[in-house]
């Protein structure tokens, strides 16, 4: 079955691409959950439009979300952390750690959104990546000091 995506699907393809997938996936779960339009004269012409209106929302997002990275790129947190022997964190500074100090700031970032890869478990300066948009990832400056 031929049908237009509304949205991106991942591993299927982007929003307003003709794709040809199996007759049961179009109809109990694109179609359903409104990803998907079946391949009609009238639909692809009505995809257009949505392509225009999608596009233009996306540059907005993007707009904002560059206008945020900017505010982003100053931003400087310091956490004070009792440590041990040798300088070793008792504890260690995660991505609740990082978000739940951005929100004190009045930033506001989903924990997901902070790309920490690990835990960080030891004194100095770290940059940390924040995913506000697919295209706009600022960073933060964390420094971890002992107490």
């Amino acid at each position: 079955m031929e049908i237009i995506l509304r949205e991106d699907v991942q591993h299927l393809g982007k929003a307003g691409e003709v794709v040809k997938v199996r007759d049961g996936y179009a109809r109990n779960y694109l179609l359903p959950h409104g990803l998907a339009y079946p391949a009609t004269e009238g639909n692809k012409k009505r995809i257009v439009f949505e392509a225009q209106r999608v596009s233009t929302q996306r540059a907005t997002e993007r707009q904002t979300a560059e206008v945020a990275a900017q505010a982003l790129a100053s931003v400087e947190l310091v956490f004070t952390m009792k440590v041990g022997e040798e300088d070793k964190l008792y504890g260690s500074v995660t991505a609740g750690d990082v978000q739940r100090l951005l929100e004190e700031k009045g930033i506001h970032v989903d924990k997901r959104k902070v790309d920490l890869a690990e835990p960080l478990r030891a004194l100095g300066e770290y940059r940390v990546g924040l995913r506000i948009h697919p295209d706009v990832r600022p960073e933060i400056l964390v420094r971890v000091v002992a107490e």
